[in-house]
């Protein structure tokens, strides 16, 4: 972005005794020479690339875009550690979705991949690339298959926070609706501190390897709404209408992990729990809102995210 946006990172980009002080530089995942020019001035420890068009709805409408950055970005990535000829450890941020269409519940490291979205099917571009470099070039490369994780953090676009901050629009007036996709679309959710957590101890290993990262537990998204409403007292059903054009042209209808690898392997689990979790979101944003209407008078209106 031109714009300098760290609202969420402000508290340790912008703390004067954080030591060593956080560096933020430029760099883009289309443009190979900036990533060749950042490997060779930084020469990094840890790669951890979590860059894409990562929003599996929007893909749909920039396939091409999602494309070049989300698959063709890794490759990107990857070429310039090796012409830089640095030894860091990488870490590739891939994902559930491309299980799509599952073949086999739960998911795990074996289940073969159906994806079903430009995004997707980047990321499995992605997947095999990050194998493909390890196994030619000996790069300590791991993939982290990662099912759903979120937090208060969460992007506005994505269907978790838009319910959340809908919630808290709707609790003080400023909203009356909320408009959603496939109510039915059944999903394995953690806290994205957790899943935080198992990247870097993927790096931390003796050798790379690929891990399934998640809950093991699936939920709706009609639950979810239901938790978020119920949160703050209010009837969801009053509020919520489904909107066609949010649902995708070809469905994933439910993802469930097995990270008995991960847990294994790597010793690690899943601290916070679904109900915490959207109950955190929900908390957060309630917190955000109540600011905002102490010091600004409430406007009505229609929040459609569009």
């Amino acid at each position: 972005a031109s714009t300098v946006n760290t609202s969420r990172i402000d508290h340790v980009y912008r703390d004067p005794h954080e030591n060593p002080p956080l560096k933020l530089v430029y760099g883009d995942l289309n443009d190979a020479s900036s990533l060749n020019h950042l490997l060779r001035q930084i020469r990094p420890d840890e790669i951890y690339n979590l860059g894409a068009q990562s929003h599996v709805r929007v893909s749909f409408d920039i396939p091409e875009y999602t494309a070049e950055v989300s698959g063709m970005g890794t490759l990107r990535l990857l070429e310039a550690v090796r012409e830089a000829g640095l030894k860091p450890k990488f870490y590739q941020a891939s994902s559930s979705e491309l299980f799509g269409k599952v073949m086999e519940v739960p998911q795990r490291e074996t289940t073969p991949f159906y994806p079903r979205s430009p995004y997707a099917c980047a990321k499995a571009f992605a997947f095999h690339t990050v194998v493909n470099y390890r196994e030619a070039y000996g790069l300590f490369a791991c993939n982290g298959i990662l099912f759903n994780h979120e937090s208060e953090r969460r992007g506005e676009t994505f269907v978790t926070r838009k319910i959340t901050r809908a919630v808290a629009h709707i609790k003080y007036g400023l909203q009356h609706k909320l408009y959603l996709g496939n109510l039915d679309a059944q999903r394995d959710w953690g806290y994205a501190p957790d899943f935080v957590e198992a990247m870097w101890l993927m790096l931390q290993q003796e050798l790379p390897d690929d891990y399934v990262v998640a809950t093991g537990e699936m939920h709706s998204v009609r639950e979810f709404v239901e938790l978020a409403f119920e949160h703050v007292g209010i009837d969801w059903k009053r509020h919520v209408e489904i909107d066609p054009k949010y649902f995708r042209p070809t469905e994933v209808e439910q993802l469930l992990g097995d990270a008995t690898k991960a847990k294994t392997q790597l010793g690690w689990a899943p601290k916070m729990g679904f109900q915490d979790m959207v109950r955190r979101m929900v908390a957060h944003d309630v917190e955000t809102v109540r600011r905002h209407v102490e010091g600004h008078p409430p406007v009505v209106h229609e929040r459609r995210n569009d």
